[in-house]
């Protein structure tokens, strides 16, 4: 199965940028905080996300991603696409299943690769308005007008200085519909009566 690696696409850099959106000498400055994350997970994790019990994690020779290039140019393309997992692992040469297992290793690898550079996601208008260096309430005027926009007047929460910064979805109450009840003799899955 034909697949894109790292090495095919770093001499082209507008594709590059295309696929990650950082430049060559950005994702450089990436690559070894990255590997140093994904050495310190595959330690104690498996791919399958189980933990590791017996041997070290080790590339094997037919590995779709060999390289730490190849596993941060894959997550990356993935973050800025948001493909379907089957054509993700269409794209670097796996399945669907192994593209899932990849991506759900890389995804934490890649959040604890950009906490070590300090460049993390803020998750609380107080952290943003900390590496903005700009007081609560000017962080919230830069990030009340995004929230407005993205969700409707009626639903929107109201941004407080704990909340996070993205609108999050509760859980749902039990169901209103009624249950079948299946241990019974006769069970009758219609209406009683009829509407017309």
């Amino acid at each position: 199965m034909a697949s894109i690696q790292f090495a095919d696409v770093q001499s082209r850099p507008t594709e590059f940028l295309d696929f990650t959106s950082l430049n060559l000498d950005e994702f450089q400055q990436l690559v070894p905080p990255f590997e140093a994350a994904f050495q310190a997970h595959m330690a104690v994790w498996r791919l399958d996300g189980k933990p590791r019990t017996a041997r070290q994690f080790a590339v094997y020779s037919n590995c779709p991603l060999p390289t730490p290039e190849d596993r941060l140019f894959f997550i990356l393309a993935y973050i800025k696409t948001y493909s379907l997992q089957v054509v993700q692992g269409r794209l670097f040469g796996m399945g669907q299943s192994k593209a899932n297992q990849w991506i759900h290793v890389l995804l934490p690898v890649l959040l604890a690769a950009l906490r070590t550079l300090g460049d993390a996601p803020a998750r609380s208008l107080t952290a943003l308005a900390q590496r903005l260096g700009v007081s609560e309430a000017d962080a919230a005027t830069v990030v009340a007008p995004l929230a407005e926009e993205a969700t409707p007047v009626a639903v929107a929460p109201a941004v407080t200085p704990g909340s996070p910064l993205l609108p999050m979805t509760g859980r749902n109450g039990a169901s209103s519909a009624p249950k079948t009840l299946l241990n019974r003799k006769r069970v009758i899955a219609a209406r009683k009566r009829t509407i017309r």
